[in-house]
C-alpha cells in the first residue's frame, strides 16, 4: 500500500494521463491531501470507475473528470473551456500524458510519431502557458513527467529521447523564470516501470523493450518520491538509486563514451 504524502498547500491538482500508470498512481497518492483532483485522459468510461472508487475511499474528496485527446488542438481547447466552465482553478499542473514508440525511425509510422511529439512537447507545453497565470496567483507548482531518456540519444527511441529532452530543459528554464513568482518547477526523470507505457511503445507483440529486470522502479515509488521532491522544490529527481547512480554517471561522461555505450546497446527492431 502507497502511504500518502502530505501536500497541505495545494487545493486542486489538474493530472493528465490519470487513467493508468503513473498518472493513476499519481490519483491514489493525492488523493487523502488535496481537496479537488481534475483527472484528464482519452477513456471516459475508465475516469469515471477510477473517480467512482476515490471518492468511495476518501469522501471528502471531489474528481472532476475530463475525457480529452491532448495530442490535439480541439482536445485541449476543449479541456480548457471546460476547466473554465466548471470554475476550476488548478494550484498544480501534473503533466504526465506521454507515450513512446520503440523501432528504428525509418521504419517508423509518421502519424504515431506526430502524435507523440504532439503529446509530449505540444500538449504539455499548451497547457502549461494556458494555466500558467492562475498558478502564478496561487504560487503553485508544476510537476512534468520527464524521463532518463531524456539525457541520452538511444537508438530505436530517437524521437521519444528527443521528446523528453525538450520536456527536461523545458522544466528547467521554465523554473529559472518563476523562481521570483513563488512557483515550483519540478522535472521527474524515472527509468523504466512497469505500466502500460512499453504496450503501446512496441510495434508488435512479439517485441520488446532492452531492459533488465532489477533495473525497474515501482510506480508507487516514482510518485512518492517525486512528491517527496516538489515539495522540497528540487528541480530535478530520478526516482530509485539505480536510475540516479545511472544519471549521474551519464552525466560525467564524455559524449564519445555515451556514444560508444548507446551503439553496443541491445537492439530490436521489429
Amino acid at each position: 500500500m502507497s502511504s500518502p504524502c502530505p501536500l497541505p498547500d495545494f487545493r486542486c491538482v489538474l493530472i493528465t494521463g490519470a487513467s493508468s500508470g503513473l498518472g493513476l498512481e499519481y490519483a491514489h497518492q493525492l488523493a487523502p491531501r488535496v481537496e479537488t483532483l481534475v483527472l484528464v485522459a482519452r477513456r471516459e468510461n475508465l475516469l469515471e470507475e477510477i473517480a467512482t472508487d476515490l471518492i468511495g475511499k476518501h469522501p471528502h474528496l471531489r474528481v472532476k473528470t475530463f475525457a480529452a485527446d491532448l495530442a490535439n488542438d480541439s482536445g485541449r481547447n476543449h479541456l480548457l473551456n471546460a476547466l473554465s466552465q466548471e470554475n476550476l482553478y488548478p494550484d498544480c499542473l501534473l503533466n504526465n500524458a506521454g507515450m513512446g514508440d520503440y523501432g528504428e525511425f525509418r521504419t517508423s509510422d509518421w502519424g504515431k510519431t506526430e502524435q507523440m511529439i504532439r503529446l509530449n512537447m505540444e500538449a504539455l507545453t499548451h497547457l502549461t502557458h494556458s494555466l500558467l497565470p492562475g498558478l502564478i496567483a496561487r504560487r503553485g507548482a508544476i510537476l512534468n513527467v520527464s524521463s532518463l531518456a531524456g539525457i541520452l540519444p538511444i537508438p530505436d527511441f530517437a524521437v521519444y529521447a528527443a521528446t523528453k529532452s525538450y520536456v527536461t530543459s523545458f522544466s528547467e528554464g521554465l523554473r529559472l523564470e518563476l523562481r521570483d513568482q513563488g512557483v515550483r518547477v519540478l522535472a521527474v526523470c524515472p527509468g523504466p516501470i512497469k505500466t502500460g507505457f512499453g504496450d503501446v511503445a512496441r510495434r508488435s507483440p512479439t517485441s520488446a523493450l532492452p531492459v533488465r529486470e532489477g533495473f525497474y522502479v515501482p510506480a508507487d515509488q516514482v510518485v512518492r518520491d517525486s512528491l517527496n521532491a516538489l515539495l522540497a522544490d528540487r528541480p530535478r529527481i530520478y526516482p530509485g538509486l539505480k536510475v540516479a547512480a545511472a544519471a549521474a554517471l551519464i552525466g560525467l561522461l564524455p559524449m564519445a563514451a555515451v556514444r560508444l555505450i548507446m551503439g553496443s546497446r541491445p537492439r530490436r527492431s521489429d
